[in-house]
């Protein structure tokens, strides 16, 4: 039997509310009620309440079937940031805001289907070279829904990822850029960077082109990882970037490793320790500390990595030398080492790789001599065979 109750509002207008049973916690056992109210005629309340009853009956009472794929972002984002890193927390948002939210964000999240997603993820593999990565985080929105029991399906599992058809051009000019030196190349880049007044600056682009350390690896390190009598520099921690603030974190494997360097790198360091604690004296502070950062900034606080962007920029184009990032001071690192014959274990822990896929994949690029060099090969191997 509906039990509709009437009183009244501030206005002394008649009201009409109802009290309805929707079934009983798992947890404590307590009968669980629901209450509706605010309803101008008791028609509408019973309306409502039958409404509600068949909701309950059905099993589709308490699920927010019409919240946006927004609300839904918003509650799986609350999960998922005790899960990971504030600098990863940072890049996800940024995706998300940058590309996912403003295409599913006003979307009722049950009325996302199969031919919506693959809409957008077709759009997104024009535009985007890691499309893959933005579909997969737009899943996991999905995915949580699904597990909260708000959808029943995930439709980003029936999606078919496009394949990107590479372009061919006969125009030499319009090869791929290669963002690693040539060893001559880098001869030439080295050979500017002695001439440098800027001791600092010489002492971070040497550091990163001998040693392959990833740049927030480099301004993470202390006057304590480094053992200027075995030239052994020891890799802990790397800057990371939060939302609002640069932090010390783990490496990005998480593995701490000890490399060797060159002892002209290890000279520069020196020069660099003496100069920086002449300008730090100068500013009352004191750079014996045990945890004295290498290359901190003017306040002696963690440097924003992001400067060696600027930094490197104006000291190619002072010199006329080919672009290259700070990261491809890496690449280049990793190129020249496969060159002169490293092994691929030996490339995958001097640069801080979890697996040996991800040596191969991204760093074990050739270099315009070893390509050059390839027809010889092959042609002093007939050349042997045939003596």
């Amino acid at each position: 039997m509906v039990n509709i109750k009437s009183y009244k509002v501030k206005t002394d207008e008649l009201r009409y509310k109802f009290h309805i049973y929707i079934g009983t916690d798992p947890l404590t056992g307590k009968e669980k009620t629901t209450t509706r109210s605010g309803f101008k005629t008791k028609k509408e309340a019973k309306e409502a309440y039958y409404e509600l009853q068949q909701e309950i009956k059905n099993g589709t009472f308490g699920k927010v079937s019409k919240d946006t794929y927004q609300e839904v972002y918003e509650l799986w984002l609350e999960q998922y940031e005790n899960t990971v890193e504030d600098s990863t927390l940072l890049k996800t948002k940024r995706i998300f805001s940058n590309h996912i939210l403003p295409a599913f964000g006003s979307y009722r999240i049950a009325n996302i289907d199969a031919a919506i997603c693959q809409k957008h993820v077709n759009q997104w593999a024009k535009k985007l070279k890691r499309f893959n990565m933005v579909k997969n985080y737009a899943a996991l929105v999905m995915k949580y829904a699904m597990k909260h029991g708000i959808i029943d399906k995930n439709p980003f599992e029936l999606v078919e990822m496009p394949i990107i058809k590479t372009k061919i051009s006969i125009d030499e000019d319009d090869e791929e850029f290669e963002n690693f030196y040539s060893r001559e190349e880098l001869v030439q880049f080295l050979t500017h960077l002695e001439e440098d007044p800027n001791i600092k600056k010489r002492a971070v682009f040497r550091l990163l082109a001998f040693s392959g350390m990833r740049k927030g690896e480099v301004f993470a390190l202390k006057w304590k990882d480094i053992d200027f009598e075995t030239f052994d520099v020891r890799i802990t921690k790397a800057v990371k970037r939060g939302e609002k603030r640069l932090y010390l974190g783990p490496t990005k494997n998480g593995k701490p490793r000890t490399i060797k360097i060159d002892e002209e790198t290890i000279e520069i360091l020196k020069l660099w320790r003496s100069e920086q604690e002449k300008i730090l004296t100068e500013k009352g502070i004191n750079t014996k500390n045990k945890q004295q950062l290498v290359f901190s900034n003017i306040y002696n606080v963690l440097h924003d990595p992001i400067k060696t962007v600027q930094w490197l920029s104006d000291f190619l184009e002072k010199h006329s030398l080919e672009h290259i990032t700070t990261h491809g001071l890496r690449h280049t690192h990793c190129s020249l080492l496969f060159e002169a014959g490293a092994s691929i274990k030996e490339v995958q822990y001097r640069l801080g790789h979890n697996d040996v896929k991800t040596t191969l994949e991204i760093y074990a690029h050739v270099t315009r001599k070893t390509k050059e060099g390839t027809i010889n090969k092959f042609t002093a191997f007939l050349n042997n065979e045939s003596e």
